[in-house]
């Protein structure tokens, strides 16, 4: 379980941090955007470093599916836009991917 929150924290953080780079980018904000946007980028990186497992690539696959689902939640509650059938179905197939690779005994 632990993971598991630590991966959605992950998630969190590197949104938020490409957020910050698409506001300055795509939206011309204030370049004082970049900041906050590196800092959680570095915290997104971090964290990653933190999950118990010994491959960096099983690490990247689980994060994958949970960073899918994530970003739909980031689209509705940051953005206010209601994510559709489809987007619900990809990101529930990405999740059960995800849990897989996590949780199946190898």
């Amino acid at each position: 379980m632990k993971d598991l929150t630590i991966f959605f924290l992950s998630a969190f953080f590197e949104i938020l941090g490409c957020f910050a780079f698409w506001n300055y980018f795509k939206l011309q904000k204030s370049i004082f955007w970049l900041v906050p946007g590196l800092f959680s980028l570095i915290i997104f990186a971090y964290l990653l470093t933190k999950i118990d497992l010994d491959t960096a690539g099983r690490v990247y696959a689980i994060y994958g599916g949970i960073y899918i689902a994530s970003s739909l939640a980031w689209l509705y509650f940051v953005e206010e836009v209601v994510p559709d059938y489809w987007d619900l179905i990809g990101a529930a197939i990405s999740i059960i991917g995800a849990l897989i690779i996590l949780y199946v005994p190898r």
